[in-house]
């Protein structure tokens, strides 16, 4: 289950929640912090079992070669831009929903929760197909060896059938986090996580019974798992259990609908060219071979738990920023984003640092793979020296969502991505110098990207993206 973060107390059986108080300007930064903090862990802690459980995942994949994962990288990827198709409704979603929240329009933040669901649905059954259809033609795209192709598009096509699955729970989590319910995501996917580590050893080596299918067990797996969660949460949501209701009325009113498509369509087209981007980056290292490409998806599986931090803080400082604006305190909102990204940064150092520090061991344990090791080991130092750039680039992003200014972090990602990472990785292969520089270009990317939004925050012109 790769998305689910939390909620506040459930309602006592058949009694409904407190309409939500507007929030109030909090007196001094110890609240502030409180505040963040009460938000983030809940959403730290599910990505930080999220993570677990996709390294071990990994690591059942892994005794099939690094073919296996190199291909499990592969279709990972793809799913990934699901998501980035999703995130552009979702964004819109923590925008409304937040600000209603905070300005205590409870039934306008359930109706944007329901219109959300709704869209998130039709764009990823509009997405399913094509996946289904065209899975070794994408996979192709990569340039990976014939047999890593053959069961990268296995693993897309089982994958894909559970598009929609992942999506309806994809929205119900984002609209719960908005209205700060951080807890109740966390334990339907606590449920969902170890229901995918039983079936993928299970479904991956034959065990329990289960027939071995190898990396099509692994995306069974996880399709099951993501059912399973969004199944929960639907049944919570749907008998009024959750915080934020299913609401009455027409959701899909047209203003509605294109408030969020219009918010959210920046960072959708954020993560596409972020994805697209990623995909050039790729091609660059599967040039070297398959080694450097498995050591990759290693790599960027360990630094997760690093990662995960993060994105707990953003979601934190997107649902405050939203609330405060929403309540007419700018001053609370610019508080609360500087605070998250303190704690960020603070936070993912001492998880990098941990990382980088057992990292050969930890490549190791997942392959059995000299090369495969040495690469990882390089890939993980570098990228676990610019864990502050990325704390800074999650979080502040994070709060310019939260406000409505969606169009600012696309900017960076352009300018990170193309003018930093994919030219010097290009020049680098062009030079003919080791992987290892190619590694090396994700830092120019991550200067790039964290100065502008610390310039961007700083402005305070978010405060009028909605007005």
């Amino acid at each position: 289950m790769r998305d689910a973060e939390g909620a506040p107390a459930l309602a006592e059986e058949g009694a409904p929640l407190p309409a939500p108080a507007p929030l109030a300007p909090e007196p001094g930064p110890g609240r502030t912090l409180a505040g963040v903090w009460s938000l983030a862990w809940p959403a730290i802690v599910g990505n930080l079992l999220n993570s677990t459980v996709g390294l071990v995942d990994l690591k059942i994949v892994g005794v099939l070669g690094p073919g296996a994962i190199a291909a499990v990288t592969t279709g990972n990827r793809l799913f990934f831009v699901i998501q980035a198709v999703l995130i552009a409704v979702t964004t819109g979603t923590t925008a409304l929903v937040a600000r209603a929240w905070g300005a205590n329009e409870r039934g306008e933040a359930e109706l944007v929760a329901r219109a959300s669901v709704w869209l998130c649905a039709g764009l990823a059954l509009l997405y399913t197909v094509p996946s289904v259809v065209f899975a070794e033609s994408i996979a192709r795209v990569f340039r990976l060896e014939p047999e890593t192709v053959r069961l990268a598009a296995i693993f897309i096509r089982w994958l894909s059938l559970f598009h929609v699955m992942f999506a309806v729970g994809f929205a119900l989590a984002t609209a719960l986090r908005a209205a700060g319910d951080t807890r109740s995501p966390l334990w339907v996917a606590a449920a969902a996580n170890v229901l995918n580590v039983a079936l993928a050893y299970g479904l991956v080596n034959g065990r329990f019974g289960l027939p071995a299918f190898g990396v099509a067990g692994a995306a069974l797996a996880n399709g099951l798992a993501f059912s399973f969660g969004t199944l929960l949460l639907l049944a919570l949501w749907l008998r009024g259990r959750l915080r934020i209701g299913p609401g009455r009325g027409r959701a899909l009113e047209r203003p509605r609908v294109a408030r969020l498509l219009r918010i959210g369509y920046p960072a959708g087209l954020e993560q596409a060219v972020w994805q697209g981007g990623l995909v050039l980056f790729l091609w660059i290292v599967a040039f070297y071979g398959t080694a450097p490409y498995a050591a990759y998806g290693i790599g960027v599986s360990l630094l997760s738990f690093s990662f995960v931090v993060g994105f707990g803080f953003s979601i934190a400082a997107a649902t405050l920023v939203g609330q405060h604006l929403g309540a007419g305190d700018p001053e609370g909102a610019a508080r609360s984003g500087w605070h998250a990204m303190g704690l960020s940064v603070a936070v993912m150092i001492v998880f990098g640092a941990a990382i980088v520090a057992g990292a050969r061991p930890l490549a190791a344990f997942l392959i059995d793979d000299p090369e495969v090791v040495r690469l990882t080991v390089a890939f993980i130092w570098v990228l676990g020296s610019v864990q502050a750039l990325m704390a800074i680039e999650f979080t502040l992003a994070g709060a310019l969502r939260g406000a409505g200014d969606t169009r600012f972090p696309l900017i960076t990602v352009i300018c990170g991505l193309f003018g930093g990472r994919i030219a010097l990785a290009a020049l680098f292969a062009w030079l003919g110098l080791a992987v290892e520089w190619v590694f090396a270009a994700l830092i120019a990317d991550y200067v790039v990207k964290a100065s502008l939004l610390i310039w961007r925050f700083h402005s305070r012109r978010w405060a009028r993206a909605l007005a």
